[in-house]
């Protein structure tokens, strides 16, 4: 039976984050076999508002062994013959993710890596769905996902759809004082414990965040100044290809990560030596969802933590770009930093301090 809770979230999704219409081309990708009754849902409701779904069920195991054992042949293959072709014929692309377990591709290799990223991730999802379509992007409920986030089943799935489906009107009015800051302000300051870092965002595009692209959503986010970013920065938990970081700390002088350490600094470096673009940063971020409290190794989640920030290595976004380009796109979160604004304080910790931004406490979005 599918849940109240799932038809709203589907209705959410074609509604606000996607806004379908009559005659759309709706591509609805599944990853892992827990979400069906979401699709279900989906497909419903897609087809009765006259619109006419494609639908992809991918098993975490295949995909495994496909990043496995694939080379530059078989990703430009799959991309050119039959995922860019059909990409490009969509109007809107929802993706759920709903593996069961996050550290699936954990074995792959830095070969296999970027050889998926550069010749199948790159071009059919970051050239080809982030810019041509209306896309949205969720995790979806699971034991496992509650065992990350370290709750009882019961009580993550509460809290999930808390999360998903906060209100988005609410949350879009109390963002409008930040973002009109944020688009006069030059120089942005973190510093907090492991933290002391500072950019530029001079004349930079900002782009508030309530529900298009990502459920849950409340983030608003540009790209730093390439060369501006310099000082050092300590990251949450992250889960990156599958491999697991407790920690990440980067030195950074003129936009390039000169130093670093982690709890897996051969992966870290794997990483980081993907491309010149990958020790370069291509998105900052302020995290406003008031529900989401904790990092759960999960970044659709844990980058809108609210009183955290995001600063991202590798590939920026159209939309706000800096220049950077990479086949990498971490989106790596730093909470609880004090935030400056040329030279101001406007956030102490996770709470905003300043008059104008106080709606953005959670106390005030509940």
């Amino acid at each position: 039976m599918i849940s109240q809770n799932d038809k709203d979230l589907a209705s959410l999704i074609l509604e606000h984050s996607t806004k379908v219409q009559s005659g759309d081309n709706v591509m609805v990708q599944l990853i892992g076999l827990n979400g069906i009754n979401l699709v279900r849902t989906l497909v419903e409701q897609i087809r009765d508002k006259g619109a006419h779904p494609f639908v992809q069920i991918e098993d975490t195991e295949v995909q495994r062994l496909l990043v496995l054992k694939g080379d530059e042949t078989f990703w430009k293959n799959q991309a050119e013959a039959d995922q860019l072709p059909l990409m490009k014929q969509m109007d809107v692309f929802i993706g759920i993710r709903a593996s069961e377990n996050i550290y699936e591709n954990s074995q792959a290799s830095k070969t296999a890596n970027e050889m998926y990223s550069k010749h199948f991730l790159h071009p059919v999802h970051f050239e080809e769905r982030v810019n041509n379509t209306r896309w949205c992007i969720m995790r979806y409920p699971s034991s496992a996902f509650a065992m990350n986030a370290k709750m009882p089943t019961s009580s993550f799935t509460d809290f999930y759809y808390k999360a998903c489906l906060v209100d988005y009107g609410r949350l879009q009015r109390a963002m409008e004082p930040l973002e009109k800051r944020l688009r006069a302000t030059d120089m942005i300051h973190l510093k907090g414990e492991g933290t002391d870092i500072h950019f530029s965002v001079k004349g930079q595009n900002w782009i508030p965040c309530f529900g298009g692209h990502n459920i849950p959503d409340g983030e608003i986010f540009t790209s730093p100044i390439l060369d501006s970013v310099n000082g050092h920065i300590t990251y949450a938990p992250s889960v990156y290809q599958g491999k697991p970081f407790e920690f990440v700390k980067l030195v950074v002088e003129n936009g390039v990560v000169v130093d670093f350490d982690s709890s897996n600094n051969d992966a870290l470096k794997d990483i980081l030596d993907t491309d010149e673009g990958a020790r370069r940063f291509g998105e900052f971020s302020f995290g406003t969802n008031p529900i989401i409290e904790s990092p759960m190794y999960d970044i659709l989640f844990d980058e809108k933590i609210f009183g955290s920030n995001h600063l991202t290595l590798g590939n920026d976004y159209e939309i706000a770009p800096n220049g950077n380009e990479s086949n990498i796109h971490w989106d790596l979160v730093c909470i609880g930093a004090d935030v400056y604004l040329d030279g101001e304080l406007v956030r102490k910790g996770r709470e905003f301090v300043a008059d104008d931004l106080k709606g953005l406490n959670p106390e005030n979005l509940l």
